[in-house]
């Protein structure tokens, strides 16, 4: 009898004694539990374009236009120049015919060469209302698709051409500019709409700083 109540009590000190080992040594609980992420969170890849964990951006595929039917930021090339002065800004009418500025001017001297922004196919290049007209219908960018146009401009492409980001497609005219001085009115509209065309381009574009020269060591 005495030999089993020592066996008893000697498998309940182990069995305290282990228990009191688990709990001293298990790691303690967490005071807050972490927040699953959301749907708008981005883990940062180090381009500047790229939209920080805070900023939600909107769902735009390469080529095709963004979910929520904003404009894809599909330019690669200014129209004129590197980084031209905007004379004026789009300034969308309340109403279809009411006042306002349906595109944006963009300075530059006759002769400019310009560019297509973007890759697409040439829709029209000729004179309306006396002016020199090219509008280019970009690739890509839903049904129907968006169409940038540029005038005053004397073409060197013709209708059904395929042009590439940053193609010549004309000159600035030295007349038929509805500027002060002479520019370049660029214009985008999806079927009857006019959209602002400096929405094509991507923010390192739009935003890009003049070039600077580096000093050069023998």
């Amino acid at each position: 009898m005495r030999a089993k109540r020592c066996v008893r009590v000697i498998t309940r000190l182990v069995l305290l004694v282990t228990l009191t080992a688990a709990v001293l040594l298990a790691p303690p609980p967490p005071l807050f539990a972490a927040a699953p992420p959301t749907a708008d969170a981005r883990v940062p890849t180090g381009d500047p374009t790229e939209p920080t964990a805070d900023v939600a951006a909107p769902d735009r595929d390469a080529t095709g236009p963004a979910a929520d039917g904003t404009v894809p930021a599909v330019g690669r090339a200014w129209p004129v120049g590197l980084r031209p002065r905007v004379l004026r800004g789009w300034e969308p009418p309340a109403t279809v015919y009411g006042p306002g500025h349906r595109g944006v001017d963009l300075a530059a001297a006759p002769g400019t060469p310009v560019r297509a922004v973007a890759a697409g196919r040439v829709a029209f290049a000729g004179r309306v209302a006396g002016k020199g007209v090219v509008t280019v219908e970009l690739t890509g960018t839903g049904d129907p698709p968006l169409r940038t146009t540029y005038e005053p401009v004397t073409a060197s492409v013709e209708e059904g051409e395929m042009v590439t980001p940053g193609e010549v497609i004309g000159t600035v005219d030295a007349s038929g500019s509805h500027c002060a001085a002479t520019c370049v009115h660029w214009g985008l509209r999806r079927a009857d709409t006019y959209l602002d065309p400096l929405s094509l381009l991507p923010p390192w574009l739009l935003h890009r700083g003049p070039s600077r020269l580096l000093p050069v060591f023998p």
